[in-house]
């Protein structure tokens, strides 16, 4: 059913209602088509508000929220990372986001997040690849085969070409559980016993990991040339995946620097080491990729705007399809001053119910 901008309701877009709508659309369409929103939002970069997201931190994770606007609308992502939540059958990660309309304040979207930011976190990763990896690149090591790396690996297939995957975790059953659920799909699937197997003879290294501490997943050793790292565990700060001797190897990408610099790999280094934003190399204003043997790597945090984009890109869809809920979520009085008024009424309705 289509959204009726008359009604005081909101969309609710549910767990099921994402599954149905990535389904119904189909996964790689929805990542090829959110990664084209991504980049048309990166294209106008300076126009939004940006403000590295702010976070609650405890010893267990941390929650944070993500804002942002283009001036029409403001979205922001309510999102946890708890990696201690996979011992008690939870996820480590879960989120929600809200899109409004800035002319009047009212809400236009409420929808799970938990699902969509794996999507565009995927999308992102693999939007950069395109500007950064080298134009032949087909086989991709994933570090870490988590929660994240199913869509990581059907993003890369659908918007880069990657065709074989070289799979390692320290947890086989999650690595298992990585090639049992991408059997099918026309990978070549290669289950490895470490991460320098892993590694070998990779165009591009993912690292995607979740325990938040300062780690190594990729050392120096393990990069040679022309090798595009889209590294992607790193979300807080006192986490690390790549040595800093990769780091100083690499032409570093990156979302929001005054973000990255806390939350990044790039925490390891001193501020003054250069650093690239990643909607310069779309827009042309900085280079991306210039040899073969350089090595680039995309420190990726995530940043607000990628969720505003999803959100922008799932309230057109719902639209099509009328994957939602409608939410009375709005206090509508008769006369807007009149809220008081609109409570007293509700409470004669009461009466009159309660005496028949």
């Amino acid at each position: 059913m289509p959204i009726d901008p008359k009604l005081n309701v909101v969309p609710f877009v549910s767990v099921d209602h994402m599954m149905k709508l990535v389904l119904k659309v189909g996964i790689d369409a929805f990542l090829t088509e959110l990664a084209a929103e991504i980049e048309k939002d990166f294209r106008r970069w300076p126009i939004f508000d940006k403000t590295p997201r702010v976070g609650s931190h405890s010893q267990e994770g941390v929650i944070e929220l993500m804002p942002t606007s283009d001036g029409a609308l403001y979205g922001f992502k309510y999102v946890n990372g708890h990696p201690k939540n996979t011992h008690q059958g939870r996820q480590t990660v879960t989120a929600f986001g809200v899109l409004s309309d800035v002319g009047n304040g009212y809400p236009l979207l409420l929808s799970e997040m938990t699902i969509l930011t794996a999507l565009r976190t995927a999308a992102t990763s693999a939007l950069a690849a395109k500007y950064l990896a080298r134009s032949n690149s087909n086989t991709m090591a994933i570090i870490g085969n988590g929660a994240q790396s199913e869509f990581q690996a059907r993003a890369f297939r659908a918007i880069v070409g990657i065709q074989e995957l070289r799979l390692f975790d320290i947890d086989a059953s999650a690595t298992r559980k990585c090639t049992r659920n991408l059997t099918g799909l026309g990978f070549n699937i290669v289950e490895c016993g470490s991460v320098a197997e892993a590694v070998e003879g990779a165009d591009i290294i993912t690292t995607v990991t979740a325990d938040k501490q300062f780690a190594t997943i990729l050392s120096d050793n393990h990069v040679g040339p022309g090798v595009h790292i889209n590294a992607v565990g790193g979300d807080c700060p006192g986490k690390t995946e790549i040595s800093k001797e990769v780091l100083l190897r690499s032409d570093i990408f990156v979302e929001y620097p005054p973000q990255t610099w806390i939350e990044g790999d790039i925490q390891q280094l001193p501020r003054s080491h250069p650093v690239t934003e990643l909607w310069q190399v779309m827009t042309g204003d900085a280079t991306g990729r210039a040899g073969d043997r350089q090595i680039t790597m995309f420190d990726s945090v995530g940043f607000a705007i990628e969720d505003f984009s999803a959100l922008r890109y799932v309230r057109d869809k719902i639209s099509e399809f009328g994957m939602f809920t409608e939410l009375d979520l709005l206090a509508d009085p008769d006369e807007p001053r009149d809220l008081y008024g609109m409570l007293l009424r509700c409470g004669k309705t009461l009466e009159v119910v309660g005496s028949r």
